[in-house]
């Protein structure tokens, strides 16, 4: 067979389209949105080869028109689990023996497809599923996604090549072995991306993987499978099971070939996680990989010196894109009494000229939360403020209706208590709480930041004066995987800020980074003697 050291394409970060008025990207996208809501699909189960059907339908429905049906995915149960294991075992030595650039190839063009003519399809199924406007969707589930397959093609090889020295007459070599077992993908559904790069970055390393995908994502998470499946990934190498968490923790979590979770998804969720795999650690064939990205409770902090009108829009950009449904979304802001007033202001102007309805409506900057449960939660924190009496304030919003969609206004409220509740726990929805704070108190307000909430996940500076910029990043070294200074604290981009956090946010392994890769290769030295002795005899044992 012909060999030779390949080179991948060098990627570049997929353009971002406008789908401005009149654009041809507009017109096609909907178009898609039409198709999908004038047809009713059924959603399987991809088990190997198969895909899987029961008697026991749900209705997907979008969140800002709960009452409309897009279709009905097939729950399964633990024999699905058992099934799904089997085939990805079953799948696992031809997968971990093929020639890397052929597994290379599959995900490159299952990025092209996205680039090209799965775009507007995914993009859609992300809006009606999710309720995301076009833009959040299109930085999401095309431009995002692509970026993490073609980047992680390329970190693929830049660790391949990462080689060992060879001292004279030896050949040290290393080579990168996908685990021994299966990968359990769980995944989240804030992000079609995610979604995908779950199950698709430890695949690209050679494991075979069952993959949960949350039930609120399965309406995209399906386009995510056919895209898999037409760029030629291998039967039983992703297998896509719809069950409860539950259903498949119990049989997933004390398989002898589990060998590692790849999770986005609550901190809670995850602590179970770790606590199950530690109560079963006996029964592994080896130590899992436990990479999990989890809650986040993100902060702004500015400086006496910031811009008023810089950190304004970058607390309603950071807070509410995507109704506030970000791991990364800013939730928290510490603001110096000498800018409060004037970033008020601005706040409001935007949040009163600011729509809200469906996806299918490209004017409307917010849609819908994502479920009844999210927006009874987030309602709930709502209410707490209303009557919170003298203890907090909401400066805007305040609204919700669920009667067609689960919508709730942009809200922003002030908390006189820097340990009030939504300064301390995480919301995942479009409410911003902000302490107002004296001037010349920055350094305690930057341990305030520090201390107040659990998480590290994302967090920004806003300031001109450089030391208060330099002063922060120090001070708040551990507060935040993702810093960012005179930004909103969400928008990471695959191949320029690598994404994760530490504290109870996570593993801060670090997706769209080789750091990620790392985790689902089990390396092997290789030393081999070119002229190997044959006498065992050293110098030192000669007579004198």
């Amino acid at each position: 067979m012909p060999k030779g050291i390949f080179k991948v394409p060098q990627p570049i970060n997929e353009p971002v389209k406008s789908y401005a008025p009149g654009s041809p990207e507009r017109a096609e996208l909907k178009t898609a949105l039409e198709t999908g809501r004038s047809q009713q699909i059924d959603i399987p189960q991809y088990i190997g080869g198969e895909e899987i059907f029961t008697d026991k339908k749900h209705t997907v429905s979008p969140p800002h028109d709960h009452q409309h049906v897009l279709g009905y995915f097939h729950e399964g149960d633990a024999s699905h689990v058992e099934m799904a294991i089997e085939a990805a075992l079953n799948a696992r030595e031809a997968w971990a023996n093929m020639a890397w650039e052929q597994r290379a190839a599959i995900f490159l063009k299952a990025a092209d497809l996205i680039a090209g003519p799965y775009r507007a399809k995914i993009n859609a199924a992300t809006m009606l599923g999710q309720s995301k406007s076009a833009y959040q969707a299109e930085i999401d589930s095309a431009c995002e996604f692509i970026d993490f397959l073609r980047f992680n093609v390329k970190y693929m090889t830049d660790l391949y090549d990462q080689q060992p020295e060879s001292s004279p007459g030896v050949w040290n070599r290393l080579e990168y072995r996908p685990l021994e077992g299966f990968v359990f993908a769980l995944t989240p559904f804030n992000f079609t991306a995610i979604a995908g790069n779950l199950p698709a970055a430890p695949a690209l390393m050679g494991n075979v993987v069952v993959w949960k995908p949350a039930f609120t994502q399965l309406y995209s998470a399906n386009v995510l499978m056919e895209v898999f499946k037409e760029a030629g990934v291998p039967d039983g190498v992703i297998n896509m099971i719809l069950v409860d968490g539950p259903v498949a923790g119990e049989i997933i979590f004390k398989h002898r070939e589990f060998a590692g979770i790849h999770f986005t998804g609550s901190t809670k969720v995850f602590n179970t996680i770790w606590k199950t795999i530690g109560d079963n650690i006996a029964n592994y064939r080896s130590f899992p990989r436990i990479v999990g990205e989890t809650g986040g409770k993100d902060f702004v902090v500015a400086h006496k010196s910031a811009h008023p009108k810089t950190l304004a829009t970058a607390l309603v950009r950071g807070a509410f894109e995507y109704q506030g449904q970000k791991c990364s979304a800013a939730s928290r802001g510490y603001i110096p009494a000498n800018l409060w007033e004037e970033v008020k202001e601005y706040m409001i102007a935007d949040l009163e000229e600011i729509k809200m309805g469906g996806v299918e409506d490209f004017s409307n900057f917010i849609n819908a939360v994502i479920d009844e449960k999210s927006f009874d939660k987030i309602a709930g924190y709502i209410d707490g403020a209303k009557n919170g009496g003298d203890a907090v304030e909401i400066v805007a919003g305040g609204s919700y209706d669920k009667s067609k969609g689960y919508f709730i206004e942009p809200t922003v409220l002030v908390a006189k208590d820097p340990n009030y509740v939504t300064l301390c726990e995480e919301i995942f929805g479009p409410v911003l709480t902000i302490y107002i704070y004296d001037p010349e108190s920055f350094e305690e307000t930057l341990d305030l930041v520090d201390s107040t909430s659990p998480y590290a996940l994302t967090g920004s500076i806003f300031a001109q004066d450089r030391y208060a910029v330099e002063l922060a990043t120090k001070r708040l070294v551990n507060a935040a995987g993702n810093f960012y200074i005179n930004d909103k604290p969400t928008g990471a981009v695959v191949g320029q800020q690598p994404f994760g956090g530490a504290r109870a946010s996570g593993t801060n392994d670090k997706a769209g980074s080789i750091l990620n890769l790392i985790r689902w290769v089990s390396p092997r030295t290789i030393k081999e003697t070119l002229d190997a002795p044959k006498n065992y005899k050293y110098p030192f044992l000669q007579e004198p």
